[in-house]
């Protein structure tokens, strides 16, 4: 089920609302159990909507995590080592990722070497990686001593498979919202701020990151017939991929606030980064903290010297490629990402630059490594950057380009615009210049523009075709 559905607007979550801030609350002292219990049936209804099948992996992830987080409860309480639940924790969450995702891949790069094996065809859940990796960080803050023992079960399959950030993020450490699965307070205030992310959300969707879509596809699908048409694409496809999943992630923080849960954020304007490491720490925050907390900081992180660091931090962005897909794309996209951090730590030293040239060597590593993440094979990527860097018999413009940008040519220049810190620069300087009226009139057209924005992207939802999240895919 997409969020930007009309399915999930106008039924799924009034239901569920309406369920949990009606009903619920008639139990009495009752309530807070009977709401997350209402949440985990909801969600796992949510999930089950496409492939009912799929829910067996996640309720198999959601017990045996629950039997581990035991288990280690257990053998603190003793003082005895964790060692053995955490390791037998992170080899079954891991195995449950590689059947589903890597299997069949491997195999088929082992037929490639000319063993005669029978390739399985083995369906994707939707969003596996995202639920493994919550799940583990459950077993793995209770070793740490960072969040206490779940005895609920059912608790704890909330945490896991609460629908808002299920399919694709954020991914959510279990010691973040320990506390509110039983303590949250739910806040008028907070239910309006995330009706209003929600929308913000729904918007960068259904708006932006799908009119986007269609120049990158063009230039990808099709193969782009000049250099500036590739480049377009590409500079297209990184918007589309930002404004998708950030516009997911706005929807996901927005529901969690609905119901009382505050996530961290995920994305804070990576396009105004000024180094690809800066630009790291805005992307997709909630992976790489992950990775820095359970990966990089173990290993560790850069306490060792100087061989150490640079072996820790190409073991993570080995680790991050790995995680994005069964794809050589992908490995050589986490590599990418790593020789550029490797390159601005020991020579390039981008934050000593001017913030013009800075910016763009930023912006334009993040086309060229996307770009790879985009292609189907390093083949497709290969003849892709030739086109890119004009090698070759290949035209600098082309009449694609000219049609591209007249029709598409707002949407880009409205990403662009949506893509820094506009808004909040005027809010800002309203707030410190502007006299109140003003700051009303403001208040009240970011309130009209958000109903505007809401009325087009239902319309666009009514007459458009089925447009899944791209982070569905992991």
């Amino acid at each position: 089920m997409l969020f930007s559905s009309s399915v999930f607007l106008f039924v799924f979550l009034p239901l569920v609302l309406a369920g949990y801030y009606l009903l619920c609350p008639l139990l009495g002292r009752w309530r807070r159990m009977a709401q997350n219990l209402f949440l985990l049936c909801a969600s796992l209804f949510f999930y089950a909507w496409g492939e009912p099948w799929f829910v067996i992996a996640m309720l198999a992830s959601i017990g045996a995590n629950y039997l581990f987080g035991l288990w280690v409860g257990v053998r603190k309480k003793a003082g005895r080592s964790v060692r053995l639940p955490v390791v037998l924790s992170v080899a079954s969450n891991l195995g449950l990722l590689f059947v589903f995702k890597y299997l069949t891949f491997t195999l088929t790069q082992l037929g490639h070497l000319g063993l005669s094996l029978t390739i399985p065809v083995i369906e994707l859940p939707i969003g596996i990686s995202f639920f493994t990796f919550q799940a583990m960080s459950y077993v793995l803050d209770v070793a740490r001593d960072h969040a206490p023992v779940q005895p609920s079960p059912f608790k704890l399959g909330l945490y896991i498979s609460f629908f808002p950030q299920l399919i694709a993020g954020p991914i959510v450490k279990y010691e973040t919202i320990a506390g509110e699965i039983d303590g949250r307070v739910e806040t008028w205030a907070d239910f309006s701020s995330g009706v209003g992310r929600f929308l913000v959300g729904l918007a960068k969707k259904v708006l932006l990151s799908n009119q986007l879509a269609a120049v990158a596809d063009a230039a990808f699908d099709k193969g782009p017939d000049s250099m500036l048409f590739a480049w377009v694409g590409s500079i297209c496809y990184l918007l589309q991929l930002y404004f998708d999943f950030g516009g997911y992630s706005d929807m996901a923080i927005g529901l969690g606030r609905m119901f009382g849960f505050h996530f961290l954020e995920n994305f804070r304007y990576p396009f105004c980064a000024h180094s690809v490491s800066e630009y790291w720490r805005r992307w997709h925050i909630s992976m790489t903290t992950w990775f820095r907390d359970y990966v990089y900081i173990p290993l560790g992180g850069n306490r060792h010297g100087a061989k150490k660091t640079l072996r820790n931090t190409f073991v993570v962005w080995l680790f991050t490629g790995i995680w994005h897909g069964a794809n050589w794309t992908f490995l050589v996209w986490g590599l990418m990402n790593f020789g550029f951090m490797l390159w601005e730590k020991q020579w390039g030293h981008p934050e000593k630059w001017k913030p013009f040239w800075s910016w763009l060597y930023t912006f334009t590593a993040a086309v060229l490594v996307f770009t790879v993440f985009r292609a189907d094979s390093l083949t497709a990527a290969g003849s892709y950057f030739q086109v890119l860097f004009h090698l070759g018999d290949v035209p600098l413009w082309s009449d694609n380009v000219a049609l591209y940008l007249r029709e598409y040519g707002l949407f880009i220049l409205m990403a662009a615009l949506a893509s820094a810190p506009t808004a909040t620069a005027v809010r800002s300087w309203l707030e410190q210049k502007a006299v109140r009226p003003v700051q009303w009139g403001w208040s009240a057209a970011g309130v009209a523009a958000l109903l505007v924005c809401f009325g087009a992207a239902v319309c666009f939802i009514i007459k458009g075709t089925y447009n899944p999240f791209i982070y569905f895919n992991f």
